[in-house]
């Protein structure tokens, strides 16, 4: 995988009888196709960090994330491909009392630590304490000198990678929507939009704080939105419809969505779509930010319940 080459993700439109009813055009943009791990935003978010990490002379990289993190994995996956040491500081310290059996059980961090991940798991109360200096300090105490990426993967320079997304291609589209978990991959689309183009972000975690991180990455505007009414009650939290809604968009089109971000933009833009909020003609591109390899675990849960998964195409 190159990460100093220019990726440009198709787009592909989406036919359902409710878009020829209300006149509107929508397109997914495959940024899930980009590489099976190292997928949609998180190669965007990662470009110009590695890129840093070189230009520093840095060995390795530290990150923190959960147990499902698609953020871990990637950056797993994506420093052992650039040649750097991987370090995760893991939420849930009680996951690394057996880790033969949390690897077993976690296909998310079996997957990074099989690219060569070292693991320190933490209570949450010490994770909620991961920015302060003296957290930072110990790291480098155990591990040595490291890059810092933070969690999720978004600063300044995961904001320009995400700036890539968008081509002049994607210029005649009115309405751009994405998925929104810490700010990082709408702030690059806002920046690199048109003019014309309105960005609505579709909140995956519950409150308006999302807001602020947002507009810490961008110049006042008022042409960008944050719907937080489909976030389904939280990060990670999901109900069946959520769950019947994936299955049969993946029936339909042929694109697995994820439960955590995609899944509940999509259904999102297309409850808006029903309400008449878009208006006829219009032409509505989606990004597909990825996160396809945190079903296997988000499954898991799902049997565990004796509830429906998410099959698989």
């Amino acid at each position: 995988m190159d990460f100093n080459k220019q990726i440009i993700s198709e787009n592909q439109q989406i036919h359902l009888p409710i878009l020829e009813e209300k006149k509107v055009a929508l397109f997914i943009k495959r940024e899930d196709v980009i590489h099976p791990f190292v997928s949609g935003n998180k190669f965007r978010k990662l470009k110009y960090n590695l890129a840093e990490a070189k230009k520093l002379k840095k060995k390795a990289l530290l990150t923190f994330g959960g147990a499902f993190s698609n953020h871990i994995v990637a950056t797993a996956v994506a420093g052992k491909l650039a040649g750097f040491k991987t370090f995760g500081i893991i939420r849930g310290e009680e996951l690394g009392k057996n880790l033969k059996k949390t690897l077993e059980e976690n296909p998310t961090l079996r997957q990074a630590h099989k690219n060569g991940m070292k693991f320190n798991f933490v209570s949450r109360e010490v994770y909620r304490q991961k920015d302060s200096f003296g957290f930072i300090e110990k790291m480098k105490n155990k591990w040595g000198d490291f890059y810092l990426v933070p969690e999720g993967g978004t600063n300044c320079l995961a904001v320009e990678g995400c700036k890539e997304i968008l081509t002049e291609e994607d210029a005649n589209f009115n309405y751009i929507c994405v998925a929104v978990g810490t700010g990082g991959t709408i702030a690059g689309v806002i920046k690199s939009r048109k003019k014309k183009q309105r960005i609505i972000g579709f909140s995956a975690l519950k409150g308006n704080f999302l807001v602020e991180e947002v507009k810490k990455y961008t110049i006042k505007n008022d042409n960008w939105s944050l719907n937080n009414e489909y976030h389904f009650g939280g990060y990670a939290k999901y109900n069946e419809e959520l769950i019947d809604f994936i299955n049969n968009f993946s029936k339909q089109t042929h694109i697995l969505l994820d439960p955590i971000y995609t899944g509940k933009m999509m259904f999102g833009i297309l409850n808006l779509i029903e309400k008449e909020y878009f208006p006829e003609n219009s032409k509505i591109l989606a990004i597909h930010t990825g996160g396809i390899q945190g079903i296997e675990g988000f499954n898991q849960k799902l049997k565990k319940k004796n509830q429906q998964i998410i099959n698989y195409l």
